[in-house]
């Protein structure tokens, strides 16, 4: 039997059905809503998005050139944000050439040109203390976020990773744990735990009644509504925010600004060892420990005080 592509193919829907992160795909849907009232005024349908996609190359690059314009001049969007507008519109056209429905590129739309700046200063060790000290330990609550302010810092863990966790993925005697990092599909990675962030799991997992659950969430919910269900990110960013504010630290705090913050004291504490820091932070390039190590050492201001002083 040979199955042909038909003339209702969704290829919006195969777009965020082949897209593994949610937040791209909340991303794309609005972003291709936003493009297609511009250009028809309406939202995208199944014949609208075939019939974009079935044009010749010039009027479909005429067409986006145009939506870019509109989004520089009219809206003043920031490059990036213009960027991510034209990324959705080409993964489009390049889903809608894998089915078949599309000879066109759109190579010839350049995106806008953006410095590249990441603000990675966290907090020195002292203040994460602080904040930690908050909780009750004593409390079933006070047990299962001290395991996970001991991940943020002590492995630099990602919320989402946190989240995705299962009793199974931790193992107590050798001091391990299954993540699913980010960008790596379904493979999970295993991680070395310091002695202290175990015991803290298990103190948890054993003061829950968890332990023997391999395939239940590691972190649950422990409000009467929605208790057991996965935690979620937004539970963790909160539970940061506040202990943050309650131990009167200054700074924004959240769970990506405590990795931060634990990346630049692991590059202080090895005097810069990049390979070192990489391997702990889990970053795929180099050059992203970089950043953090330019913000850790301020060489700019540091050249502009010495030329300050020649004259």
């Amino acid at each position: 039997m040979i199955f042909l592509l038909t003339s209702d193919t969704d290829v919006i829907k195969q777009l965020l059905a082949d897209t593994r992160s949610p937040n791209t795909k909340r991303a794309y849907e609005k972003d291709l809503k936003d493009f297609f009232k511009f250009i028809v005024g309406c939202l995208p349908d199944l014949n609208l998005v075939l019939e974009f996609l079935r044009l010749n190359q010039a009027h479909a690059v005429a067409l986006v050139l145009k939506y870019k314009a509109h989004l520089i001049n009219d809206k003043k969007l920031s490059e990036a944000t213009v960027n991510r507008r034209l990324s959705a519109i080409k993964s489009l056209a390049t889903m809608g050439r894998k089915l078949q429905v599309c000879s066109y590129t759109l190579e010839d739309v350049k995106g806008e040109k953006v410095e590249s700046y990441r603000d990675t200063t966290g907090i020195p060790s002292s203040e994460y203390a602080r904040v930690i000290s908050q909780i009750d330990r004593t409390t079933l609550k006070g047990k299962r976020d001290y395991a996970i302010l001991r991940l943020l810092w002590d492995n630099a863990l990602r919320r989402g990773e946190i989240c995705s966790l299962n009793i199974g993925d931790f193992n107590a005697q050798a001091k391990t744990l299954k993540i699913l990092g980010k960008g790596k599909g379904t493979q999970k990675t295993i991680i070395d735990l310091s002695f202290k962030t175990t015991e803290a799991i298990t103190d948890w997992l054993i003061a829950c009644g968890g332990a023997t659950k391999l395939k239940a969430p590691l972190f649950t919910v422990l409000a009467y509504n929605g208790n057991g269900s996965r935690l979620s990110g937004e539970a963790i960013r909160r539970l940061i925010d506040e202990l943050s504010k309650t131990a009167g630290i200054s700074k924004r705090m959240s769970p990506h600004r405590v990795r931060h913050s634990s990346i630049t004291t692991v590059l202080d504490k090895n005097n810069g060892n990049y390979r070192k820091t990489q391997r702990f932070s889990r970053h795929v390039k180099p050059d992203t420990v970089m950043k953090y190590d330019d913000n850790r050492q301020q060489y700019q201001k540091e050249m502009t005080d010495i030329l300050a002083d020649l004259i």
